[in-house]
């Protein structure tokens, strides 16, 4: 590997993947793409990421970096034009606040809705609907296009899965959990979102989305039938 070049090892569904995408093109960073298989695992991720195994990883300098969001404050931090975090403190910290929550409150309990059945669905469908709402009443306090003003920062590529893959989940696991009357900053969030010419042109198809996450929902589901049962 070239020390300038710039890599980034991902696997096509992967929401953590595509946000690390993103973030270089809104930078202009020029980059080589590696598809992996998370169930057929290269040895050049084990050699890249020893220790979780997992993709995203970039190699720029030929240094590997993994986790999505410390890769995102990376490429902010090395290629300065199009920032994504503000530049006040209290802002930057705010923005890392709401990312934070972004992934561990709404992706974290809607994957655990998709991946469940019965009492525990509803427990994880009222969650996302609750971690929404507070996602909402931000949007609508800012009233801006985006979280981060009028472009797309940080924030909004954390949580840009809501506007692609959580439709997708909702189908898959015949839940509702984004209603455009409860939440309409965020609905205009995400068409402002998905019309964005950086966004709307790297979307994994939704058909492959849905194949792929009603078998990996049922595997996973089957699995904590499994255990329960063992």
């Amino acid at each position: 590997m070239q020390s300038q070049r710039v890599w980034l090892l991902g696997f096509w569904a992967s929401p953590f993947v595509q946000r690390v995408k993103w973030a270089l093109k809104l930078k202009g960073v020029e980059y080589e793409y590696i598809e992996e298989d998370l169930f057929d695992k290269s040895s050049l991720l084990l050699k890249l990421n020893p220790v979780q195994k997992l993709v995203p990883v970039l190699v720029h300098n030929r240094k590997p970096i993994s986790e999505s969001i410390l890769i995102l404050e990376y490429i902010d931090e090395v290629w300065k034009q199009n920032p994504l975090l503000p530049h006040d403190p209290y802002e930057r910290a705010q923005a890392r606040f709401w990312a934070k929550f972004a992934e561990e409150k709404v992706r974290e309990s809607t994957w655990d809705a998709l991946c469940s059945r019965g009492e525990e669905r509803e427990k994880a469908v009222k969650s996302s609907i609750e971690a929404l709402e507070k996602f909402e009443e931000e949007l609508k306090l800012k009233g801006t296009k985006f979280f981060g003003g009028e472009t797309i920062g940080f924030v909004d590529l954390v949580a840009g899965f809501i506007s692609y893959q959580l439709p997708v989940f909702e189908e898959v696991g015949s839940m509702k959990i984004l209603d455009s009357s409860k939440f309409p900053a965020t609905f205009d969030w995400i068409y402002n979102f998905l019309n964005h010419p950086v966004i709307k042109d790297d979307l994994p198809a939704k058909d492959l989305m849905f194949d792929y996450y009603a078998k990996r929902s049922k595997e996973i589901s089957d699995e904590k039938d499994s255990c329960r049962n063992a």
